[in-house]
């Protein structure tokens, strides 16, 4: 077949001997302008380029990725596809993978151990350079598996408390603090925490802190309610805010700070189609501070995490692992901020 005329539909896929006849070069050349186009003239590599075009020659990743023994591709586990805040974190990683020529595979655990085992197991098949993952369990020996068969692996939005993986996560606990110390300075003196399960790691932090701002303004302890949840979604949010409404005027919080956004968003609609105005009748403290909670009815206030930067930071340092002989596990703790706005201000 000679250059500039098309491989007719139907015809086997183009290989890499095609290339280098159509082109008139040995084979080593048209390796090397795959993998060290530096080592090429630029007019070997133009007259291969052009056969490559000319052919439709689509290179081989999964043949490549065999003989190399891995991928060109990263691949990030999610604990929840719903929640804006992880496909926020998806979307740093793919930042971080794009800027080094990767590719990546999303998958969603959807919060259950046996999906994400399964994830885990396709994707060692696939031999990818590396796995990011926000884990159902952080402490899994499904992670350790992972690890002793060679391949690279980065907890996100967790914490492991043997430190044997390199983490990125942000500190809940001084989230939960400063959602609670904002609430207090504007005033309030009778508060709930809607969140739930406190078997999630991130949501057991947050609680805590919000329990340590409590007391050391030495607040009356049982004036700081646990309004325990079952997820963190909307209609969680929903079914939290009839339960508060349900209580006695005595000991019906003023203000609620939510283990998420999601639940918050779910609780500032129940409050208001109830009738009752926010944050007049109850102010409301999100957490993660996805897009959704500035575009509210009532603008939500809520605890920043800084979402993109926790997926780039983490890509960053499975790459170094895959990449650097002497890479050592770091464990990266950032800090969240308090965005102020009409839901806490009004």
């Amino acid at each position: 077949m000679s250059v500039g005329e098309r491989r007719p539909p139907g015809a086997r896929s183009a290989s890499v001997k095609d290339v280098a006849a159509t082109a008139g070069v040995s084979l080593g050349t048209v390796s090397n302008v795959l993998n060290r186009p530096e080592r090429v003239s630029a007019a070997t590599r133009e007259r291969v380029e052009r056969a490559m075009n000319d052919l439709g020659f689509v290179r081989n990743e999964s043949a490549r990725a065999l003989r190399a023994g891995k991928s060109r591709t990263l691949a990030y586990v999610m604990l929840d596809a719903t929640n804006p805040f992880f496909t926020d974190v998806a979307q740093g990683i793919e930042l971080a993978a794009e800027a080094a020529d990767l590719s990546l595979f999303i998958c969603n655990s959807d919060n259950r151990a046996s999906r994400e085992d399964t994830h885990l197991g396709h994707l060692q098949q696939q031999r990818v350079q590396g796995i990011l993952i926000t884990p159902v369990d952080p402490e899994a020996d499904s992670l350790d598996t992972i690890a002793r068969h060679g391949t690279p692996l980065v907890i996100v939005d967790r914490i492991r408390h043997d430190e044997s993986f390199c983490s990125v996560a942000v500190d809940d606990v001084l989230g939960g603090r400063i959602a609670v110390e904002h609430l207090i300075d504007r005033g309030h003196t009778r508060v709930a925490f809607v969140g739930g399960p406190l078997s999630i790691g991130q949501v057991d932090d947050r609680w805590r802190g919000a329990r340590e701002a409590w007391a050391e303004a030495g607040l009356p302890e049982d004036a700081l309610i646990l309004i325990p949840t079952t997820a963190l979604s909307v209609s969680e949010g929903r079914s939290a805010g009839e339960r508060l409404a349900g209580l006695p005027s005595r000991r019906r919080p003023t203000a609620a700070f939510c283990a998420n956004d999601l639940i918050a968003l779910g609780l500032l609609q129940q409050t208001i189609s109830s009738g009752r105005k926010v944050p007049g009748d109850l102010a409301i403290v999100g957490y993660d501070d996805i897009e959704f909670a500035a575009a509210a009815a009532v603008p939500l206030t809520s605890v920043r995490q800084p979402r993109h930067e926790l997926g780039r930071m983490a890509a960053d340092l499975v790459m170094d692992e895959a990449d650097n002989p002497r890479h050592a596990h770091q464990q990266v703790t950032f800090t969240p901020e308090l965005v102020a706005r009409a839901s806490t201000l009004g």
